[in-house]
């Protein structure tokens, strides 16, 4: 028999009780944007907890020393010394720890290519066109994924889930609470606008070359061109409405519609600097907003551009060179996004293994902006996994920092999350502490590891 611990079964219960009662109104039919599947997602109970005397970095560029923080009714109450705390409020000693806003992966297939890696979980591609923006990610989102608690224990509380990059548009992303459910509309984060997973340069040229194409850039061009014209179009009758707006909803339009509307974010896998122009160029022919760029490993040659543009750079710290397109890459690059005026710098991951070490990526980073000269502070380096990836993915009213009245996603790190040695000791998500690295009862695992031997215990 099965012994499920406290946490998870907070967690399932919170889980049923989430399950919507009533169906949701009929969405109007020049509403592209509309969620049919909305989500469940219902913050876990919790009292108020004081986190004391700990060095608080805001995510909005200050550091504080010696600060309390206090969670109350899954929000962020007040940050501050000597904070007073409600006599049920439960206290946390952090002296000697850090704290900080919980970390956001932007760009994660996590449940899409979960654990194990096998063939049959292989669900981030819809690889039979080269234009499939009708398919969304969170309908291959497997929640029992491993991945999502080690994440976790890693201090990511929020996480966008993307469509893979073999497709010209490949699909909608979902941005998700990393929390253990049953169903991925119990993990939806509430309110948060899709993402638009695009792809340009080599993979799809590799993947529809031999299959009628595109086969070259030019060709992925047309492609997106020739997509966003039709959506045009479609978007000009479903506006005029009358018998303009008649007819069965076309789905792949409706997505692109949304874009250009700018209820869905634009994020595009894109490696090469003049790809990257030619991006932009796109957006404004067809009047839609780039969210951010991903990959970016040329990045840093048009990072004014991308600065005065408004556009996110999510970038990796250091993988480039494993195909052409990816050649010219420097570890500075995220550094050199960083240091323009008004610049979004990202680290993200792309991997089941990155996402549980995000804060040393970014260690990697500020390592490497030193040997350049660059000097990069812990209250400047955090915002690069929490408020800038929640700023591109369109939650930073809600998450990213802690500032009064935002969700209380927080880690407590056991010293500066920018060392080598740093592991988050805590996390609590909407203010409630489900993980604890001293704490078995606080460490949720998937359903598919219970019972399998030497897979259950322990966490990376």
């Amino acid at each position: 028999m099965r012994v499920l611990t406290t946490a998870l079964l907070a967690v399932l219960l919170v889980g049923c009780a989430s399950t919507p009662t009533s169906s949701q109104a009929p969405a109007k039919p020049y509403d592209f944007a509309a969620d049919p599947y909305p989500s469940t997602y219902r913050p876990i109970a919790s009292p108020p907890v004081l986190i004391e005397h700990a060095t608080v970095l805001t995510g909005t560029g200050t550091r504080l020393d010696d600060a309390d923080v206090l969670l109350r009714d899954g929000r962020i109450a007040a940050i501050g010394p000597h904070l007073d705390a409600p006599a049920d409020a439960l206290r946390v000693d952090a002296r000697g720890k850090w704290v900080t806003p919980g970390l956001i992966d932007i760009h994660s297939h996590l449940g899409v290519y979960p654990s194990p890696a096998v063939s049959a979980h292989n669900d981030g591609n819809e690889a039979t066109a080269p234009v499939t923006p009708n398919v969304w990610a969170e309908h291959s989102v497997w929640p029992q994924d491993p991945g999502f608690a080690t994440a976790l224990a890693g201090g990511i509380t929020s996480l966008q889930i993307l469509p893979g990059s073999a497709n010209l548009i490949g699909g909608r992303g979902v941005t998700l609470k990393n929390v253990p459910a049953t169903t991925y509309q119990a993990m939806k984060f509430p309110g948060a606008p899709w993402g638009l997973k695009m792809a340009c340069g080599e993979n799809p040229k590799r993947v529809y070359g031999q299959k009628g194409g595109p086969s070259t850039r030019m060709g992925n061009v047309a492609g997106y061109r020739a997509a966003f014209a039709e959506a045009a179009e479609y978007m000009k009758k479903r506006k005029a409405g009358g018998k303009n707006a008649e007819g069965k909803r076309d789905y792949k339009n409706d997505t692109l519609a949304g874009a250009i509307n700018g209820d869905i974010r634009v994020h595009i896998h894109c490696y090469r600097a003049d790809e990257m122009a030619t991006m932009l160029d796109l957006a404004k022919e067809f009047g839609f907003k780039i969210a951010a760029f991903h990959h970016g490993v040329e990045a840093y040659k048009i990072a004014d551009r991308l600065a005065a543009e408004g556009v996110c750079g999510a970038l990796w710290a250091d993988w480039w060179g494993f195909k052409m397109e990816s050649f010219d890459g420097i570890q500075e690059n995220i550094a050199l996004v960083d240091r323009v005026p008004g610049g979004c710098a990202i680290v993200h991951s792309d991997s089941a293994e990155g996402i549980q070490r995000l804060n040393q990526e970014a260690a990697k980073v500020i390592a490497h902006a030193r040997l350049a000269g660059i000097d990069i502070p812990p209250e400047r380096a955090i915002r690069w996994i929490t408020a800038n990836p929640a700023r591109a993915m369109g939650i930073l009213d809600q998450t990213g920092t802690l500032e009064p009245g935002k969700m209380a996603d927080v880690v407590i790190w056991n010293g500066n999350p920018f060392s080598s040695y740093a592991l988050a000791e805590q996390v609590y998500v909407d203010g409630a502490r489900l993980y604890d690295r001293h704490d078995p009862t606080r460490q949720p695992r998937s359903d598919f590891l219970l019972g399998q031997t030497g897979l259950e215990g322990g966490v990376r």
